[in-house]
């Protein structure tokens, strides 16, 4: 039995007219007429009459008015209350974003949000990994990457440019300071696994791989080992914090892209669209990398 003939059934004993009940579910007359005549070829019997006030439900249709419109009640419930959140301020938003963007500059967005919109809630998942939004892990996705998925909608929100970072004190047992020609001096912290997909650490490997004495495979971890004075770190200017000096700038790494991406199915959900909004105002604005 077709769910779109029981709603003009339903509508149909509401207004009492075939036509007022088209205009209700935005479809034509004929359309709506030829809905009742299947549902009565379907269940073997005649579900209205004519009467001077209109359409006038048979015992039939009565009988049947009963469950279609506890249907018709609950599908009204669900676009209510299920529906109706997608387009309002409230829920859950995931987001997942590289650890350090998810150490540093999410907690700043985040409290923004909060204050102005206190009925969304947050899911941060701190990873480097490519997840797949498809399957609603996560909502909005931050990467840095040249070549975001073809199947997401985004923006490019910055251009990190990559520095060499070294401890305080690392610089005093030298009496020269580390420069692109001076490298293989000094020790140096490569990347290892997905990291070495990046320039600075390809480059590295390439020309400086006798040198480097620790590799790791996440660049928060390299910005610690570089703070405690173990060697040379090469990471993006969002890196720098209060215990490490920043030295030249790393051309060989150029700039690392920041991407938001989100599932195009989410372009609507009003408290996604809002947050997305949020974060690429922060990201765009001095104050990131500032």
């Amino acid at each position: 039995m077709d769910w779109n003939s029981l709603k003009v059934l339903s509508l149909v004993a509401r207004h009492g007219s075939i036509s007022s009940a088209a205009k209700a579910l935005n479809i034509n007359y004929s359309t709506a007429f030829r809905r009742i005549e299947a549902l009565e070829k379907t269940v073997g019997g005649q579900l209205f009459q004519r009467a001077e006030k209109g359409y006038v439900p048979t015992p039939l249709a009565e009988e049947m008015l009963t469950f279609a419109n506890q249907m018709l009640q609950g599908a009204e419930d669900i676009e209510r209350h299920i529906v109706g959140k997608e387009f309002q301020p409230k829920g859950v938003v995931k987001i997942t974003a590289p650890y350090n963007i998810a150490n540093r500059s999410l907690p700043i967005v985040v409290e923004r949000i909060s204050k102005a919109y206190p009925e969304i809630t947050f899911e941060i998942l701190a990873s480097n990994d490519s997840l797949n939004l498809n399957s609603r892990v996560a909502d909005i996705a931050i990467r840095a990457t040249d070549f975001p998925p073809e199947h997401l909608i985004g923006k490019k929100v910055s251009a990190i440019p990559w520095a060499m970072f070294v401890s305080h004190h690392f610089l005093d047992r030298y009496s020269v300071a580390p420069s692109l020609v001076t490298l293989g001096q000094y020790p140096l912290i490569g990347g290892t696994g997905a990291m070495l997909n990046l320039a600075a650490f390809s480059w590295l490997e390439k020309h400086h791989s006798e040198s480097i004495t620790i590799r790791c495979d996440e660049l928060t971890a390299m910005s610690y080992f570089a703070q405690q004075g173990l060697g040379i770190a090469f990471l993006p200017v969002d890196q720098k914090r209060a215990q490490l000096q920043q030295l030249n700038l790393f051309e060989p790494a150029k700039v690392s892209d920041i991407w938001l991406l989100m599932h195009p199915d989410l372009r609507n959900t009003k408290r996604i669209r809002i947050v997305f909004d949020c974060l690429a105002e922060f990201f765009q604005s001095p104050e990131f990398l500032g």
